[in-house]
């Protein structure tokens, strides 16, 4: 996969990705979740969250090959 997407492509889904994990987590958390829902809720969120880390080792392992690439915590923060 890493080979058949962009820089951008990636950072974008990364950022993306990150975005609807805190969402789906503020969702959780909020109280608001029908008792007959949580468990899909969950559900949603541990997708995500392993979408999420998988097009994080992509990243990691291209920054390492290019060195323009921001950092993942910079990525993160927002300073890319």
């Amino acid at each position: 996969m890493s080979e058949n997407i962009s820089n951008n492509a990636l950072i974008l889904a990364i950022l993306s990705l990150n975005g609807e994990i805190a969402i789906q987590k503020d969702y959780l958390e909020s109280g608001e979740v029908p008792e007959d829902e949580f468990d899909d809720e969950q559900e949603v969120l541990d997708d995500l969250e392993q979408a999420f880390m998988e097009f994080v080792d992509v990243y990691k392992a291209r920054s390492r090959n290019d060195k323009d690439l921001p950092s993942l915590d910079e990525l993160l923060a927002g300073e890319a």
